[in-house]
């Protein structure tokens, strides 16, 4: 057994020892219904009907109290919630609540914002009128219990806080838009909150508030009803399945609580902490039968108080023994869901001093029911799941929803019987969140100003006001001490010029700041093999920034202002000349110049020059001819300008505003989807088309310079020429009267066709033509096994253990334009640790270079005199001198002599040999965040390669340089390609010697 299944274990078996008299009651009687309320009788005939099996239901939903006045969800559905063959939309669901709200002074209905695309988001407050009524009051007493600095820390101040306050506990569904159940067993639930009067529900409505979000992908909601009402009008035939959910991306919506680029992530966490809960309850469906992954697995994330385990444990457990109880089998709460990342939606709640809660229930991804066979894995018998699922099945939504209600009604009973306790837990962990300097550390983050920065940093801020953190400003310079580099290093004194920001660690959601700017390490010898998600995501680094860890208290001590808007930092423009010079240090609103900027002449400088007593870097724009309004457009784009006298006289190249398209396949929209909403928030036009646009159009040369194949996800070369199998009928993704919600972004008649050879072939044309054609990950090893990315080829990297993992790189060509603006290297991340390779000649497809080919070739000389580093010499003749033979870097072509380029077609013209732009550091200093594991493998491989074919170009990339709205310091090596797209023509990079021949080199100077 290991550890980590004997704690929790130990923790259960003492929890339920010590809660032996609450359990008893809860177990037996405390769900009984009051026998003098009449019950819905057709209503609960029909729940009775369509669940499968009596072990799939309880006492607390298998009935329907009766209300003459408050109408049940039948009145909106026509049938019951969880009733086969119908899904509501959301304006259906949200009909409903406000009929709720309309006939029960129980229920009042928010509106809490609104999607990318315009539909409504909102929030059901349920409890007693009363509370409700003193909603405003109670909200002030949780306000100064989660901000325990109003009341200075004192204990004895928050008590009459604690005994007066009650919490709220928040409920969100359908994040995930194919997770279909959420919406209609939370309407029932509301219901039941709403008119029960059983005992227990009596006593949560007035002990608690109970707040309900019951869609939150709201655009992906309403178009997977429509996709279901297709199905349901076409039986028997394929059904497309939801290629878009929001408007930018899918699953990795549940992904955004760091970056929270998303507006249904920001105005869930606007209501969270708007109303000060305690809980963050999110609903999901996916295994048998219910898991709640409250308790999860480990790794557990290292920022979260303590207090929170303990919460998770006491919650998940109970929540199981209260199902075990009624006989559902197939409920769970430890499973293989480690708890390390804070990108989950639900984990807002954990960085904000709350509770994040989750549960995965059984679903058939819309209302069919259906005959499900589970794998062994899934009905089997372990030490955390002793009547598990059965596994063979019939299961409907109806059942869906009865385990979904069951577990909710039943933890949340719990809770209300344990108010008292988890707000004196939400108090103290806000307390030791403001408490962190003195107890754990650190004292404060502090960026210091610099202008090469500042676009980024103000990137950075606005994710951190978004977080609600609180952001300062030095008033003065300060000297404080920072920890040293390294384990055992003495502190060193670091000065802080006043204007420097600084994120207090003293302050109620220190956590959420610690988490995202702070280092990760994952162990790879730790017990999880199979981490969830990301393992590294320091904002430190994929900002590309310089932030400083402070551990000295005394810059607490000094005197700060607030910053309420950091956009302020940035926008500035100084002198007075006729030249606008704006300096490129990796800025992401660069391109979005060319755009904003209309009839201005915008000129790239190819080399660094120095005017008017300023520095400015290669890539800089010189602009002539600005509208008066620039300044203004500056200020939006978060860039400095400086006017000065006189164009330099470096070289320079004219750019104008590159036509840019988005092609997507019928795939898979969801990784490409972050692609677009960095070019949206930026201002950058394009067109958006797809695989099938592009096999119907042969010129497409003439309608774009820049064609942008973002990932796919995971998919094939074959997928993506071939698209789905067309076995079957067609599946359409088009606006009709059936599927009014589709389309809205592209249609097709049929989704089944991919990018297919005259597609292939026009790629190649467009790119032959001089077109840009950016690749990334699956899309950058579909341009190389098609040929269109000559010399390159993926690198073998199955050895290295690499998950979302944040590793160093070296810029093998910095003088490329695509490198314009950075430093040495930038932080990537890296979701698998793919590499590339490159040669001189034309790779076999699926050939991999051996091993060998990057070991010093004076290594593996023959037996003969001499030692390694002298040469074997035959006897009896003169000395007769070798070519000498040059160590082929991870990074580079292997080098052609004559013999090798002897009437061989295969080898490629120099100018069409690829440049490697970027490439991983040496295994010593890959790592930065996150799990790595047989580093060598990939260290020093290229990531970032610009291949050329005919007059253009086939830019790859091998991490992601644009994800999640998390990875802004490497959104300008694609800005840089495209602002610049005719200038990516072949550099020559000479040859760089390995150390030992670096010395070689230095001797031989020596000897002249």
């Amino acid at each position: 057994m290991t550890p980590s299944k004997l704690a929790l274990i130990v923790i259960s078996s003492t929890f339920l020892a010590a809660a032996t008299p609450l359990f008893s009651q809860e177990l037996n009687s405390s769900f009984a219904r009051d026998p003098g309320q009449p019950i819905d009788q057709q209503y609960t005939d029909q729940m009775r009907k369509y669940t499968t099996d009596p072990s799939f239901t309880s006492p607390l939903v298998d009935y329907l109290p009766a209300s003459k006045t408050v109408p049940t969800p039948a009145k909106v559905l026509g049938d019951v919630s969880g009733a086969p063959d119908m899904l509501p939309y959301a304006e259906d669901v949200y009909k409903y609540f406000r009929l709720l709200e309309a006939s029960s002074p129980r229920v009042k209905v928010f509106t809490i914002g609104h999607s990318e695309e315009g539909r409504e988001m909102i929030a059901a407050a349920i409890a007693d009128p009363k509370l409700l009524a003193d909603a405003k009051a109670n909200d002030a007493r949780l306000a100064q219990l989660a901000d325990p600095r109003t009341i200075g820390l004192d204990d004895a101040k928050g008590r009459p806080l604690l005994d007066q306050s009650w919490p709220v506990y928040y409920i969100t569904g359908t994040i995930h838009s194919p997770e279909t159940g959420a919406p209609t067993a939370l309407m029932e639930l509301a219901y039941r909150l709403a008119v029960d009067d059983a005992p227990y529900i009596k006593y949560i409505r007035s002990h608690m508030i109970v707040l309900i979000t019951p869609v939150v992908e709201v655009d992906g909601r309403d178009r997977m009803v429509d996709i279901y009402k297709w199905h349901k009008a076409h039986p028997g035939q394929d059904w497309p399945h939801l290629l878009y959910w929001g408007h930018y991306v899918a699953h990795d919506n549940n992904r955004d609580a760091m970056a929270m680029t998303l507006n249904l992530t920001r105005n869930v966490l606007d209501t969270y902490l708007g109303w000060h809960a305690q809980v963050l309850h999110d609903l999901h469906e996916s295994v048998p039968f219910l898991y709640d992954n409250t308790v999860g697995d480990g790794p557990y994330n290292a920022w979260v108080d303590p207090i929170l385990g303990d919460e998770w444990a006491e919650l998940g457990w109970n929540n199981v023994a209260q199902m075990q109880s009624f006989g559902m089998p197939g409920v769970f709460t430890h499973g293989d869901f480690d708890t390390w990342s804070p990108g989950y939606l639900m984990f807002l709640a954990s960085m904000h001093n709350g509770i994040s809660r989750l549960y995965e229930t059984f679903g058939n991804g819309g209302a069919d029911t259906e005959k499900r066979i589970l794998d062994p894995e899934e009905y089997s018998r372990t030490w955390y799941r002793q009547n598990p699922a059965l596994p063979v099945v019939t299961w409907s939504q109806r059942d869906n929803n009865n385990y979904e209600e069951t577990a909710l009604l039943t933890t949340i009973s719990y809770f209300s019987h344990n108010t008292r306790h988890f707000l004196e837990n939400y108090y103290r962990k806000s307390k030791r969140a403001v408490e962190k300097p003195s107890r754990e550390g650190p004292t404060a983050y502090v960026i210091p100003p610099d202008s090469a920065d500042i676009n980024r940093q103000v990137e950075l801020l606005k994710v951190l006001k978004r977080q609600h953190v609180e952001i300062e400003q030095l008033s003065d310079e300060v000297v404080a001490n920072v920890p040293g580099e390294k384990r055992g290093d003495k502190a060193k004194q670091q000065t802080f010029p006043a204007g420097s920001i600084v994120v207090r660690m003293d302050q109620p959601y220190s956590r959420a700041a610690d988490a995202l700017l702070d280092r990760q390490f994952w162990a790879p010898s730790d017990p999880q093999k199979h981490p969830y998600d990301d393992t590294g995501w320091s904002f430190t680094h994929l900002f590309n920034l310089k932030v400083v860890r402070v551990t000295d208290p005394s810059i607490l001590q000094s005197k700060m202002t607030l910053l309420d808007d950091p956009s302020k930092l940035a926008g500035k423009v100084s002198g007075s000349g006729s030249v606008l010079a704006v300096n490129n240090s990796g800025q992401i609103s660069l391109l979005s110049l060319a755009y904003k900027l209309k009839g201005a002449t915008i000129q790239v400088a190819e080399k660094p020059f120095d005017a008017d007593g300023k520095h400015f870097a290669a890539g800089s724009l010189l602009i002539t001819g600005a509208p008066d309004d620039a300044s203004g457009i500056l200020r939006d784009l978060s860039l400095d300008a400086s006017r000065i006298a006189a164009a330099p006289s470096a070289p320079v190249h004219a750019v104008t505003a590159p036509r840019i398209a988005f092609m997507h396949t019928w795939l898979n929209t969801q990784t490409e989807g972050w692609w677009r909403y960095a070019f949206d928030t930026a201002g950058v036009p394009y067109d958006y088309i797809n695989t099938q646009t592009a096999a119907s159009q042969p010129d497409l040369r003439s309608k774009y310079d820049v064609l942008i194949f973002a990932p796919v996800g995971y998919s094939s070369t074959a997928e993506i020429l071939s698209g789905i199998p067309s076995w079957n009928n067609a599946m359409p993704w088009q606006k009709s009267d059936l599927t009014p919600n589709l389309g809205a972004l592209d249609s097709t008649a049929d989704i089944r066709p991919g990018l297919g050879y005259d597609g292939l072939a026009h790629l190649k044309q467009f790119v032959e033509q001089g077109g840009l054609l950016i690749t990334c990950e699956d899309t950058a090893q579909f341009a190389i096994e098609t040929g269109l990315a000559p010399g390159v080829s993926v690198a073998p990297h199955d050895d290295a253990r690499v998950v979302g993992t944040v590793l160093n790189t070296v810029f093998v060509a910095p003088n490329n334009p695509i490198a314009f603006g950075y430093g040495a290297g930038v932080p990537v991340i890296s979701a698998a640790g793919m590499a590339f390779n490159v040669s001189n000649t034309v790779v076999h497809v699926g050939r991999r270079a051996s091993p060998e080919a990057f070991k010093d070739p004076y290594e593996q000389r023959a037996t003969g005199r001499g030692s390694v580093e002298d040469s074997d010499q035959p006897q009896g003749r003169k000395i007769a001198e070798a070519e000498p033979l040059l160590k082929q870097q991870p990074w580079e072509p292997k080098h052609l002599n004559e013999e090798e380029t002897r009437n061989n077609p295969r080898v490629i013209p120099v100018q069409s040999r690829p440049d490697v732009i970027l490439r991983f550091s040496d295994s010593k200093n890959l790592l930065l965040d996150g799990l790595l594991d047989k580093a060598s493998s990939i260290a020093e491989h290229a990531i970032v390669v610009n291949a050329h074919l005919g007059q253009g170009n086939v830019l790859l990339f091998g991490n992601n340089p644009i994800y999640r709205g998390e990875t802004v310091g490497t959104y300008a090596l694609v800005f840089n390609a495209i602002l610049n797209y005719q200038q990516l023509d072949y550099q020559h990079v000479p040859h760089e010697p390995a150390p030992a021949e670096k010395d070689k080199d230095e001797k031989n100077e020596d000897n002249h």
